[in-house]
Formats: structure tokens, C-alpha cells, sequence
């Protein structure tokens, strides 16, 4: 009796381990932060591998001064820090278009953007289908409008996602 209690009790440690070092098949959820005044991203994550995945995002706004949208994607590397906390870090790219409200004898700054990207971040993977992240996303501007073509902007957000 003691040597099965003893063989399910590893089992389920075993089990355990392993499944707090892979990542989440999918996880959806949002990206709330600056984004260069998109301020919420929808948020979906896809497994690549047992420690790589893919990230899209897309954002948008309507505002008085503005309507626009900005779609990412970015590959990233995901490594176990401690227990339920991974880092990762990932590269990637996106685009987006700009609307500006007319301005009176004002120069049209409407267009479309291309932008590369970095990310860097730490998360907590909770026993629950609960995944929470704090990343740095900074991005530069390739082509597009003038108020973004060879721009540097700094994108710092909170990730809330449910996986699945």
C-alpha cells in the first residue's frame, strides 16, 4: 500500500513539473498598455513548440483626434524563471492605417505604417487557465506616414489571457 501511494504521489509530481515547464496550446485574451495610443489590444497566443510561440495582436481606435488599427505579430521564446514564472523575449513586425481628423489649412497625415518589433516580458502561469504578463514592446517605425516613419516608440502593457 505504501508503494503505490508512494509511486501515485511521484506521478502526480512528475506530472506537475511537466506541465508547469510547457506553455499553453492557445491563449486569448488582451494587451492593455500605451501601444502608441491604441491603449487595448485583442491578444492571441499559438504554441509552436514546447517553449516557442506566436503572438498576434490587433488594436484599434476611434477617437476625436483619430481612427486607426494596428496589427502584430511576433515569434517568442518562453523559459521557465521559477516555478509558475516564465520570461520570454520575441521579434516580429506589423503594420497598420491612420485617419486623422481634418484640420483646417492643415497637412493630410493619413496613411498606412510598417513597423519591426521587439518584446521582452515576464509571466505568471496560474493553476488556473489564467495567464498574466508584464512586457516591453519597443517598436520602430519602417515606412509609412510621416508621424511614424523612423519613429521609436515604447510599448509597455499588461496582458491578461485565458488559455486553452
Amino acid at each position: 500500500m505504501r508503494i503505490t501511494t508512494l509511486f501515485i504521489g511521484l506521478f502526480v509530481f512528475a506530472t506537475t513539473m511537466v506541465s508547469a515547464q510547457e506553455i499553453s496550446e492557445h491563449a486569448l485574451g488582451l494587451r492593455l498598455g500605451d501601444s502608441d495610443g491604441f491603449g487595448a489590444e485583442i491578444s492571441y497566443q499559438k504554441s509552436i513548440g514546447r517553449y516557442n510561440r506566436a503572438e498576434f495582436n490587433l488594436g484599434w481606435r476611434d477617437s476625436r483626434a483619430f481612427d486607426a488599427f494596428k496589427l502584430s505579430g511576433l515569434y517568442q521564446w518562453v523559459h521557465q524563471l521559477d516555478g509558475n514564472f516564465n520570461w520570454y523575449y520575441g521579434v516580429g513586425g506589423g503594420l497598420g492605417s491612420v485617419d486623422f481628423e481634418p484640420i483646417p489649412n492643415g497637412a493630410d497625415n493619413d496613411g498606412l505604417f510598417v513597423f519591426a518589433a521587439g518584446d521582452i516580458g515576464i509571466e505568471y502561469n496560474f493553476d488556473i487557465p489564467l495567464l498574466l504578463s508584464l512586457d516591453f514592446r519597443p517598436e520602430l517605425g519602417i515606412l509609412g506616414y510621416d508621424g511614424f516613419d523612423n519613429g521609436f516608440d515604447f510599448d509597455i502593457a499588461l496582458g491578461i489571457r485565458y488559455q486553452f
